[in-house]
């Protein structure tokens, strides 16, 4: 018999959204006009309203507000033009293929998003950056360089608002995982999610 504690844990796909060689993890939700190509998503995280994403792997627990974007598309500014023409002529012609060779460019810039990230209102992540656990991106953020575990950031271009938390307890929270966690542990701990400090967490869940 199915455990009443859990919910279904099939993704939730709203009807307006576009997801092509995507892979999602359970408790996942995708809302309204949601693009997605070539994303892996990890378990319970959310994607908000009108959020892009390409060539890209996101971590479990993730909320991801309205209006991001994952991996922003890449121009080919050395070339004559930056127009697609140049990249994606068969839109426009019979007999031009898309050009392999940069849409090859394009995936080797994946994009890493860690466990328990935080993407705030209309930030915007650049080609190849990776993203630490439990870091946050600002509203508006345009994050050209990689983030740190637990860092706060902001602005554009984005740069180093705060720690979260001392490093040590940075450090403790990442072995701790608590992301991995099965089902019966985390639904135990969400009280103490809600009530206790991280360190009093960190040493009641730690062990």
């Amino acid at each position: 018999m199915d455990d009443l504690r859990f919910t279904d844990p099939k993704p939730r796909i709203h009807p307006t959204a576009e997801l092509k060689s995507c892979r999602l993890g359970q408790y996942t939700a995708i809302a309204e006009r949601v693009i997605l190509r070539e994303v892996k998503v990890g378990d319970f995280t959310y994607f908000e309203r009108h959020a892009e994403g390409i060539y890209a792997t996101i971590g479990k627990f993730c909320s991801i507000a309205a209006n991001t974007r994952i991996n922003a598309l890449e121009h080919p500014v050395e070339r004559i033009t930056t127009h697609k023409l140049s990249y994606r002529p068969n839109e426009y012609f019979r007999y031009r293929g898309i050009d392999a060779a940069f849409l090859e460019r394009r995936r080797a810039k994946h994009v890493t998003i860690g466990n328990d990230v935080w993407i705030g209102h209309g930030a915007v992540v650049l080609p190849g950056v990776r993203v630490g656990d439990g870091a946050v991106i600002g509203a508006n953020a345009v994050v050209t360089r990689d983030v740190e575990p637990y860092t706060i950031v902001a602005g554009a271009p984005a740069r180093v608002i705060r720690r979260r938390f001392e490093a040590e307890v940075a450090e403790m929270l990442q072995s701790l995982t608590w992301w991995d966690w099965p089902l019966d542990r985390l639904f135990e701990a969400v009280p103490d999610m809600q009530t206790l400090s991280v360190g009093e967490f960190l040493r009641k869940w730690g062990g």
